[in-house]
């Protein structure tokens, strides 16, 4: 996928699967917090 200038290769193998899932994680709980600091 490309986002203007950035090009995300989606990494092969376990470790791409584990990044894929700590970073949803993250982003999930960051909203969350942001979520629950604005309301």
């Amino acid at each position: 996928m490309r986002f203007g200038n950035w090009d995300i290769r989606p990494l092969g193998g376990w470790a791409g699967c584990l990044t894929m899932i700590v970073v949803s994680i993250l982003l999930s709980v960051l909203l969350t917090v942001i979520v629950n600091l604005l309301f």
